[in-house]
């Protein structure tokens, strides 16, 4: 059984299709999606496809990135956008688009609703991790965590948490496509959407592979990118 954490995958479905294929999963594997599954890539329906069949597989665990919060706000808005900011980009309602014509929120289907309101979470716990989408607050307990901290803080060097858990997360776009490893702390966002790279980490094993919308691969460990701060 092999616990597998990916980073935010930001619409880019050919790089996920890749990543998924070249990580042959096996009866038994466990996903951990970490978030912002949609907005800035071309591909939302097809990444919400897979990752709703991976769901139903019962092989994924998805978290919320603050992306999806977006979604979840413009479906109670009955608007993609607002005065302060766009929610639902025009790349996903595009992806939603029949026939040429631009898709809008009515477009989505339900089951793509439901993935993001009702399955994903805020955090997850294991007996060695934590797994959330943006960052923890050092001193809090997971329970006590804000939203602030889960969804939309930057990985700036945070402090070893107080559980002495190792976390994993993503949010915090590293542009030279590697994953940032600081021992107490791993951020998996390596910029797929910018031309960069998807990242998978087997958390248990360390190792690491990587996939573009340009169909190509690569492979590391995750002692590679070990860093002292």
């Amino acid at each position: 059984m092999r616990l597998l954490a990916i980073g935010d995958i930001h619409s880019c479905a050919t790089a996920l299709e890749v990543l998924l294929a070249a990580v042959n999963l096996r009866t038994g594997d466990t996903i951990i999606g970490l978030g912002d599954y949609i907005n800035k890539g071309p591909e939302t329906k097809a990444t919400l496809d897979k990752l709703i069949q991976l769901f139903d597989r019962g092989m994924l665990i998805p978290l919320l990135g603050n992306h999806e919060l977006k979604l979840i706000l413009a479906g109670r808005q009955g608007q993609p956008q607002n005065k302060a900011e766009v929610l639902v980009d025009r790349h996903t309602l595009s992806s939603y688009g029949d026939g040429g014509s631009p898709g809008t929120l009515a477009s989505i289907p339900k089951d793509h609703w439901q993935f993001v309101q009702q399955h994903c979470r805020p955090w997850l716990e294991t007996e060695r991790h934590i797994f959330v989408h943006a960052t923890l607050d050092a001193d809090k307990p997971l329970i006590e965590q804000p939203d602030t901290a889960l969804f939309f803080d930057k990985f700036k060097d945070p402090k070893p948490h107080i559980s002495g858990k190792t976390l994993i997360c993503g949010h915090t776009p590293q542009r030279d496509g590697k994953p940032l490893n600081i021992g107490h702390a791993i951020c998996l966002d390596t910029a797929a959407c910018e031309g960069q790279w998807l990242t998978c980490l087997d958390v248990l094993s360390g190792q690491v592979w990587q996939a573009n919308q340009k169909r190509e691969l690569r492979t590391s460990r995750i002692e590679d990118y070990l860093k002292k701060v």
